[in-house]
Order: C-alpha cells, then sequence, then structure tokens
C-alpha cells in the first residue's frame, strides 16, 4: 500500500476521558488520523472502541480531553455539525429503512447536502422550481455512482429488508459515501459477514480509500482484516490505549498480545 500517498494530521484526539456514572469507559486517549490513511482501532469486546467513535462523531459528549478536525478544535459537537463538517459514520447495528429501497436509503445520505443547497437556491431565486428538479436530478445521478461502485445495481428497487445481511452492510456504506465525507467511520463493517463477504468489504474499504481518498477510521474484530488493509492501527484494552503503531509494530507488541490472547485477565 506504498503508492498511495498519506497527508497531514486531519484528525487529532487529545488526551480524551469518558465516564458514564463511575464507570471509566475511556481514560486519557490520545491519537491522530492522517489524510488518506486507514486507520484502525481495535481490541478485546468493552475495551471502549464505539464509545471512542461515538465521542468522535458528536454521539457521546467526553468529560475530559479535545478532538480537533483539521486544526479546528472542539469540545462539544452534535451529530449533525460533525456530518456537516464532512465526518460520516456507518454503524454495527444497521439503521437503514428496511422498507425503503436500495436507492431511497442511499438518498438519505445526500439529504444533508441537498437541503442547504435547496434553501440557498430558494433564497436566491424563490420562483425557480426548475432548479430544485435539476438539483434533484444531480443528487440521483451521484447515488447511481455509488451503486455502480459498490455493485449493487441489481438491487436499486429492492426494499433493503429483503437484501441478504452482507448486502445491506453494502448500501450501508453507500449512505454514508452519498454524504461526501472526508473522514469515513465504520463501526465494525464486517461483523456477522462470511469470508467471501468480508474479502469484498475489505477491497470496497481499500477502493473507497483509494477512488474516492476518503480517509477511513475502522473499528474491526477480524485481526486478520485490520492487519491487511490498515495504515495504522490502535489498541484499546479497558479505555485505555495500549499500543499504537503500524500493523506489524502492534502484531509484535507484547501487550497486545497478552490482551487478545488472555493472559492479561
Amino acid at each position: 500500500m506504498t503508492h498511495k500517498k498519506i497527508g497531514d494530521v486531519i484528525l487529532d484526539v487529545h488526551n480524551i476521558s469518558l465516564r458514564f456514572g463511575g464507570v471509566k469507559a475511556l481514560t486519557d486517549i490520545s491519537f491522530d488520523v492522517r489524510e488518506h490513511e486507514v486507520r484502525a482501532i481495535i481490541g478485546p469486546n468493552g475495551a471502549g472502541k464505539s464509545s471512542m467513535l461515538n465521542c468522535i462523531n458528536g454521539v457521546y459528549q467526553p468529560q475530559e480531553g479535545s478532538i480537533s478536525f483539521r486544526g479546528q478544535t472542539f469540545k462539544h459537537m452534535n451529530s449533525r455539525q460533525v456530518a456537516e463538517m464532512g465526518i460520516a459514520r456507518t454503524f454495527q447495528n444497521l439503521a437503514l429503512f428496511k422498507g425503503m429501497s436500495v436507492i431511497d436509503n442511499i438518498m438519505t445520505g445526500r439529504n444533508l447536502r441537498i437541503k442547504s443547497n435547496l434553501f440557498m437556491q430558494a433564497i436566491r431565486n424563490p420562483f425557480g422550481i426548475g432548479g430544485a428538479q435539476k438539483e434533484e436530478e444531480a443528487q440521483r445521478e451521484f447515488v447511481e455512482h455509488i451503486i455502480d461502485f459498490l455493485e449493487i445495481q441489481a438491487h436499486r428497487k429492492t426494499p433493503v429488508g429483503q437484501l441478504p445481511y452482507g448486502l445491506q452492510k453494502r448500501v450501508d456504506l453507500g449512505r454514508a459515501l452519498a454524504m461526501e465525507p472526508q473522514v469515513l467511520l465504520l463501526d465494525e463493517p464486517m461483523a456477522g459477514m462470511n469470508l467471501e463477504e468480508k474479502q469484498d468489504m475489505s477491497r470496497f474499504i481499500l477502493d473507497v480509500n483509494d477512488e474516492f481518498g476518503t480517509t477511513i477510521v475502522l473499528i474491526e474484530h477480524d485481526m486478520g482484516v485490520v492487519m491487511d488493509i490498515s495504515d495504522r492501527v490502535v489498541v484499546l484494552d479497558y479505555g485505555k490505549k495500549i499500543g499504537d503503531g503500524t500493523p506489524e509494530a502492534v502484531r509484535n507488541n507484547e501487550e497486545v498480545i497478552s490482551a487478545y490472547l488472555g493472559t492479561s485477565h
């Protein structure tokens, strides 16, 4: 993966601590994400991985620390503000509209862009209905491009609930891509998949990273996948950071090995 140019730090997580009542979910976590890289967050169950993602995309407000995106530091952001800044997310438990078609589900990812653009158009030209129609067509064209990219053309009109799980995960990825994010947060994109589905999803993640130039932050349990597709890996255990570096460095880190092999429990 040496062909791609990894840029400067785009996302900087600085001394994040998160508590729920007396329970510490995250303790003093710091790491950064560079532009165009695939950055994995791994760790055993209950390590704090999803909590970390929830802090980055504004679902949780950490008690300590800050997060900087493109040099702008924020302590408290809600999910919508984070999305508007260019950070999109998929969810571990699919949050798709099961009764709606594939294309309509992916279109929901465009809503953030459509609404603001239409609002501006209405201000500039209150009588310009045609503009709104053109906008809608442009958005649909963009969504069709994503559908082609994810190789789900045959299912465009199918209600998402009728698709096999692996394809539903792909639609979820498509919806996040429809937001044209600069940073894409993937919460266990391979969970519940068979080997073939995992290979497909790995390929799509690498293609998104390569062709769209999207920076990817990924939580994943499958160590083989992580080692194959990540540029750098941060390891959490019991809400603390125990490793950070290249896949090779992390693989040989004694503390990481013991956390995964259970000798520390």
